[in-house]
């Protein structure tokens, strides 16, 4: 509202009344001297919630915030359209109902003939549906709706890239069980694990980056001696390293080193670091893992003498889709989200990954420090059972699953073991050969056509029958914490992602015949 200071009263009056009534989008209030309330628009109405009845004669600080009033913010308005001859700003205003809006105030000050204060206008836009308030709001829809659809990209991809490894597994197996003595077909069957390892990986990194980017990784942390999570690590590398023929060797102390850790994801860590090793290093190389103990930190070390990295990457080595050089990494696979994922991995333990190199050719020596425990549990001796299956009594496995080469290939192997196996390929069929034959297992497919794995346990369960049958849940998608929830909803006993571990499978049916029997 701009001053007019040729204006009379009445017509200062009439020309506030004209604005006043037309500007409907806009809150227009008069002030008096004392900050209460003169008169009160129909835009003022709609924006603050007051009637003209409710608000004439109240100071306008009713519209500030409880903080806003203790700072003098609304006798600092009327100051500063005294002093400058209009005060303009974006402020917080406080509606009827409590609920606070951003808005823009304009306060002029009104003179009278004496060219005297006698009240000031203030004209108020809400801007919470402002221009730029919308846009900013859109752009936090299309973050919101990319995240959402990168979400689904990343599930389906898992889904995508696990789904076939499935049939290649069990067919690999398949062919382990039918013990053929010739060396081809047995070296061809060890490149096929190892790949099959490969994309496994691959997918897991990829899922598990993703996870700690939006903060979803947990971690399942207990006390850990450092000397079991190695030579898991070591034993689980070791088929890469032999085949590449290195020179590998794992140093260890004689007395354990405990940490607070995730065993699994401090594994998934060395086993990154020794593949990494294995790759950047030419056949017949040097790679070797120890532990010490240096202070109050534990620190694994894996050195090699593979390619090294350049004083220019090493700064960047911890980043995302880094590689130590694209022609030589392309070579061996990978996608540069390794040492990213395993830097994030240690963070998260309160430790420090490290990675040091004199150059290209030079090798490597990657650091994990961890805090160590200051007190040590008891450890209490434990027997240590001989690894092995013991098929037990044959069970009757009743598999559902739409892939056919997976189905296909899973009920040959079940089968080589002596179990009696049925095959659906959709949650009806499943439901109708249930009817007719009680399984001992269940291998349930959740992504099924039709009715889907949850409803085909849920009315599983409901039958009285079933309440022992043991339900697995197989899926190509990772698991999120709501998808557990409903897996226990449901009624499922198990959750495999694919590819299902062989070994896993076998040892749930010794234990569920052994029970049974």
């Amino acid at each position: 509202m701009s001053e007019n200071t040729d204006l009379s009263p009445q017509e200062m009056g009439e020309r506030f009344d004209l604005l006043a009534t037309d500007a409907k989008e806009y809150a227009v209030f008069l002030v008096g001297l004392d900050g209460k309330l003169l008169c009160w628009n129909a835009g003022a109405e709609r924006i603050f919630g007051f009637s003209s009845s409710e608000i004439i004669g109240q100071h306008f600080s009713r519209f500030f915030s409880a903080e806003d009033v203790f700072t003098g913010q609304p006798e600092h308005e009327l100051q500063t359209a005294l002093a400058d001859g209009r005060a303009v700003g974006n402020c917080w205003q406080v509606h009827k109902d409590g609920a606070r809006f951003w808005c823009q105030a304009i306060v002029t000050p009104l003179l009278d003939e004496h060219k005297q204060v006698r009240s000031f206008a203030r004209v108020t836009h809400d801007l919470t549906e402002s221009e730029a308030v919308q846009a900013q709001r859109r752009r936090a829809d299309g973050l919101a709706d990319a995240n959402r659809s990168k979400e689904e990209f990343m599930a389906l991809l898992s889904h995508e890239l696990r789904s076939p490894l499935s049939p290649i597994v069990n067919a690999l197996n398949i062919l382990r069980q039918m013990r053929t003595d010739d060396p081809i077909i047995e070296q061809a069957g060890s490149i096929i694990d190892r790949q099959v390892g490969v994309m496994v990986r691959l997918v897991d990194d990829l899922l598990d980056i993703s996870r700690i980017t939006k903060g979803k990784l947990r971690l399942a942390k207990e006390q850990v001696d450092l000397r079991t999570v190695v030579n898991h690590a070591a034993e689980t590398a070791r088929p890469l390293l032999d085949a590449r023929k290195h020179d590998f060797s794992v140093s260890l102390p004689t007395e354990p080193i405990w940490v607070s850790a995730d065993p699994a994801r401090m594994e998934q860590v060395v086993i990154n670091l020794l593949n990494n090793a294995a790759k950047y290093t030419d056949p017949g190389g040097l790679i070797r893992v120890s532990i010490s103990h240096e202070g109050a930190e534990a620190v694994i070390r894996v050195r090699d003498n593979g390619v090294g990295i350049t004083p220019e990457l090493l700064p960047h080595i911890f980043e995302l889709f880094t590689q130590v050089d694209g022609s030589l990494g392309r070579s061996y696979g990978g996608l540069g989200i390794g040492l990213a994922l395993a830097s994030n991995l240690v963070e998260m333990h309160d430790g420090l990954l490290q990675a040091s190199s004199s150059g290209l050719g030079t090798g490597c020596v990657f650091a994990i420090k961890l805090p160590i425990l200051s007190d040590p549990p008891l450890v209490k001796a434990k027997t240590n059972l001989v690894p092995g299956l013991n098929p037990g009594r044959a069970l009757h496995v009743l598999i559902v699953e739409d892939n056919v080469d997976s189905a296909d290939t899973m009920s040959m192997l079940l089968r080589l073991y002596g179990h009696d196996v049925q095959l659906a390929r959709n949650g009806e069929s499943a439901l109708k050969m249930a009817s007719t034959a009680r399984p001992d297992v269940v291998l349930l497919d959740i992504g099924l056509p039709g009715i889907d794995g949850y409803e085909v346990a849920r009315r599983l369960r409901e039958r009285p029958d079933f309440k022992d049958v043991t339900l697995c849940a197989l899926t190509g998608y990772t698991p999120s914490e709501s998808d557990r929830q409903r897996q226990q909803e449901t009624g499922f006993d198990h959750y495999y992602v694919k590819p299902v571990e062989l070994a896993k499978l076998l040892k749930l049916f010794e234990t569920v015949g052994a029970g049974a029997s």
